[in-house]
């Protein structure tokens, strides 16, 4: 079994390559490389005031983010103020602050939580948070 800082390494490697697949999609409008997520995924929008927050699964989130995902060819996902801590040697958690960027403008602000556990020697997205900023 892997140290923790192992994991870290290989971890942050995976993820830098998650974040290149993004960017890749915001071009191709291809998301096939971005569903990582276990079957029990799920996703959570809290919105600007204080209504309760929307709750997405799995196949509800990879609908959104193929839809989305074309209507915004040419827009980037920018991936600021990362920081990953590893739980355990099979656990992580990535925070960040994320901007869509389309024509030099700023569409959203978010800050957003990933978690993500290792499953057969894959890392898989168990679920997220996001909050506008």
């Amino acid at each position: 079994m892997l140290k923790v800082d192992d994991q870290l390494a290989e971890f942050t490697q995976m993820h830098d390559e998650f974040i290149i697949d993004w960017n890749s999609a915001m071009k191709t409008g291809d998301t096939s490389a971005l569903e990582r997520m276990t079957e029990d995924y799920y996703v959570t929008f809290f919105n600007d005031s204080n209504e309760k927050p929307m709750l997405f699964s799995r196949e509800e989130a990879i609908s959104g983010m193929r839809e989305s995902v074309k209507q915004l060819i040419g827009a980037q996902k920018e991936f600021k103020n990362r920081v990953i801590r590893m739980k355990d040697a099979e656990n992580a958690a990535v925070f960040y602050e994320l901007l869509l960027v389309q024509d030099e403008k700023v569409l959203a602000r978010l800050f957003t939580i990933e978690t993500w556990h290792l499953t057969d020697g894959k890392w898989m997205l168990v679920r997220e948070v996001e909050e506008p900023i």
